[in-house]
């Protein structure tokens, strides 16, 4: 029996397409939740909308902030600490 090609199964292309379905179950779940929180704390539908749209951001960790010292300080008005 001579398998046609309609049989043979392409497994890069079926591995692209659950990576592709995988990662879309991810952001759905992240941006369901991320709506969910927005719910509990009541916020208008800008805020809501802009916790829904910052989901996929995540907060720095403690190695990935800068230990050096600011160059600019916030207010350039205000007197010094030094």
């Amino acid at each position: 029996m001579a398998r046609s090609e309609r049989d043979v199964i392409d497994f890069s292309a079926l591995q692209s397409e659950l990576q592709a379905a995988v990662e879309s179950e991810r952001k759905h779940e992240r941006e369901n939740n991320a709506k969910l929180r927005a719910v509990r704390q009541g916020v208008c539908y800008s805020q809501f909308r802009e916790l829904v749209l910052c989901s996929h951001l995540k907060p720095l960790e403690r190695s990935e902030k800068l230990a050096a010292p600011r160059k600019q300080p916030w207010n350039p008005v205000a007197p010094g600490n030094s």
